[in-house]
């Protein structure tokens, strides 16, 4: 009588590669989803053993559907391997509604209406050459507030504010940067305000 050694050492015998089972499985490989129609026992009789089993029969008959019908491509460098999915057949449910298009701003139709084209945009770091390092375009310490902190300011003598008080540069810098920032603001709001007005 010959006796298996796995099974002798206590280890887990190897559980098939084929699963059969009295209703075949269903699979929609898009969304790596098989349907398994095969009742489970009862609630009262059912055991963790037997839902365990169930999910794993499921993933293996899942696999040996991907590994024969998907296609498989090894990438150039022979370090990889890629298995080509089928686009989904089942229509998931969505949380939220589709997202209406936007609209597009004045200056969107101006530029589609002269054929201008947005620049390719670099980061949100910009090279200070000034200090050596890379510092954020915008926000903290970023590179728009130039010369409002600066120690040393120069003074043009000639330049006087409309109000007739002295000239501070730096506050006058802070003051153009925040007014551009709200006539950003206004442009945005009359965008959504004729934008309101071409819906109704």
């Amino acid at each position: 009588m010959q006796i298996d050694t796995e099974v002798a050492a206590g280890s887990k015998p190897r559980l098939p590669v084929t699963v059969n089972k009295p209703i075949p499985y269903t699979f929609d490989l898009g969304n790596l989803l098989c349907n398994d129609t095969n009742p489970l026992p009862t609630v009262s009789a059912i055991s963790e053993n037997d839902i365990k089993n169930a999910a794993r029969d499921c993933a293996q008959a899942l696999i040996n559907q991907l590994l024969s019908t998907c296609p498989i491509t090894k990438s150039d460098d022979s370090t990889s391997v890629t298995l080509g999915l089928p686009a989904p057949t089942t229509q998931l449910p969505r949380e939220k509604p589709v997202p209406e298009e936007k609209p597009m701003t004045k200056w969107q139709e101006f530029a589609k209406k002269k054929g201008i084209k947005d620049k390719k945009r670099d980061g949100k770091l910009v090279y200070d050459e000034a200090t050596g390092e890379w510092v954020p375009k915008y926000g903290y310490k970023g590179k728009n507030k130039d010369g409002e902190n600066d120690w040393l300011v120069e003074v043009d003598d000639k330049k006087t504010r409309k109000d007739g008080s002295e000239h501070d540069a730096r506050k006058e810098r802070r003051e153009e940067r925040v007014e551009r920032v709200k006539r950003n603001e206004r442009r945005m709001r009359a965008n959504e305000r004729r934008n309101q007005t071409n819906k109704s």
